[in-house]
Protein backbone atom coordinates (compact mmCIF):
# COMPACT_ATOMS: atom_id res chain seq x y z
CA UNK A 1 0.00 0.00 0.00
CA UNK A 2 1.40 3.48 -0.61
CA UNK A 3 0.97 6.83 1.48
CA UNK A 4 0.47 6.60 5.13
CA UNK A 5 -2.61 5.89 7.12
CA UNK A 6 -4.18 8.42 8.18
CA UNK A 7 -7.80 7.19 9.80
CA UNK A 8 -10.73 5.08 9.21
CA UNK A 9 -13.26 6.01 6.07
CA UNK A 10 -15.45 6.47 9.06
CA UNK A 11 -13.47 8.89 10.74
CA UNK A 12 -14.53 11.40 7.82
CA UNK A 13 -18.48 10.93 7.13
CA UNK A 14 -19.89 12.14 3.56
CA UNK A 15 -19.95 15.77 3.09
CA UNK A 16 -17.44 16.71 6.19
CA UNK A 17 -13.98 17.73 6.42
CA UNK A 18 -11.61 16.58 9.08
CA UNK A 19 -7.83 17.08 10.16
CA UNK A 20 -5.37 14.19 9.84
CA UNK A 21 -1.56 13.53 10.45
CA UNK A 22 0.54 12.68 7.66
CA UNK A 23 3.85 12.38 8.48
CA UNK A 24 5.08 15.70 9.27
CA UNK A 25 2.10 17.41 7.39
CA UNK A 26 -0.95 18.80 8.42
CA UNK A 27 -3.24 17.46 5.99
CA UNK A 28 -7.76 18.65 5.75
CA UNK A 29 -9.35 15.31 4.21
CA UNK A 30 -13.05 15.49 2.08
CA UNK A 31 -15.47 13.42 1.40
CA UNK A 32 -17.23 14.55 -1.36
CA UNK A 33 -20.10 12.35 -2.21
CA UNK A 34 -18.41 9.25 -0.93
CA UNK A 35 -14.68 10.18 -2.25
CA UNK A 36 -12.25 11.56 -0.07
CA UNK A 37 -9.97 13.84 -1.06
CA UNK A 38 -6.49 15.53 0.50
CA UNK A 39 -5.63 18.64 0.58
CA UNK A 40 -3.05 20.86 2.89
CA UNK A 41 -4.87 22.15 6.10
CA UNK A 42 -3.21 25.87 5.84
CA UNK A 43 -5.18 28.41 3.91
CA UNK A 44 -3.45 30.49 1.67
CA UNK A 45 -4.77 33.64 2.73
CA UNK A 46 -3.86 33.64 6.15
CA UNK A 47 -3.03 29.97 7.80
CA UNK A 48 -6.59 29.52 8.98
CA UNK A 49 -7.21 25.78 9.39
CA UNK A 50 -9.05 24.49 6.80
CA UNK A 51 -10.14 20.99 8.13
CA UNK A 52 -11.95 23.03 10.96
CA UNK A 53 -14.08 24.55 8.15
CA UNK A 54 -16.75 23.44 6.32
CA UNK A 55 -17.59 21.39 2.97
CA UNK A 56 -20.23 22.69 0.97
CA UNK A 57 -20.29 20.68 -2.38
CA UNK A 58 -16.93 19.87 -3.20
CA UNK A 59 -15.32 23.18 -1.28
CA UNK A 60 -13.61 23.25 1.85
CA UNK A 61 -14.22 27.00 3.21
CA UNK A 62 -11.99 28.20 5.65
CA UNK A 63 -13.23 29.05 8.84
CA UNK A 64 -11.69 32.15 9.12
CA UNK A 65 -12.27 34.46 6.24
CA UNK A 66 -14.34 32.13 4.09
CA UNK A 67 -11.99 31.54 1.00
CA UNK A 68 -13.22 28.38 -0.77
CA UNK A 69 -11.06 25.74 -1.89
CA UNK A 70 -11.00 22.68 -4.28
CA UNK A 71 -11.49 20.08 -2.09
CA UNK A 72 -10.25 17.75 -5.25
CA UNK A 73 -7.72 19.79 -6.59
CA UNK A 74 -6.52 22.37 -4.22
CA UNK A 75 -7.65 25.13 -6.46
CA UNK A 76 -8.00 28.63 -4.60
CA UNK A 77 -11.71 29.58 -5.67
CA UNK A 78 -12.63 32.65 -3.66
CA UNK A 79 -11.55 35.77 -2.10
CA UNK A 80 -9.33 36.20 -0.29
CA UNK A 81 -7.25 33.03 -1.05
CA UNK A 82 -5.41 33.85 -4.74
CA UNK A 83 -3.24 30.69 -4.63
CA UNK A 84 -4.40 27.37 -4.01
CA UNK A 85 -3.22 24.37 -1.76
CA UNK A 86 -1.49 21.18 -2.40
CA UNK A 87 -3.74 18.23 -3.28
CA UNK A 88 -2.50 14.79 -2.36
CA UNK A 89 -3.57 10.86 -3.67
CA UNK A 90 -5.57 9.49 -1.77
CA UNK A 91 -6.22 5.27 -1.53
CA UNK A 92 -8.77 3.84 0.18
CA UNK A 93 -8.21 -0.13 1.03
CA UNK A 94 -11.07 -1.54 2.89
CA UNK A 95 -12.12 0.34 6.03
CA UNK A 96 -8.78 2.58 5.75
CA UNK A 97 -7.87 5.86 3.89
CA UNK A 98 -3.71 5.97 2.94
CA UNK A 99 -2.66 9.79 1.58
CA UNK A 100 0.47 9.69 0.06
CA UNK A 101 2.07 12.43 1.60
CA UNK A 102 5.97 12.39 0.49
CA UNK A 103 5.35 12.83 -3.57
Amino acid sequence: MSGVRVCAVADVPEGHVRTVACGERSIALANVDGEIHAIDNLCTHDGGPLGDGRLVGSRVICPRHGAAFDARSGRALTLPAVRGVRAYAVTVDGADVYVDCDA
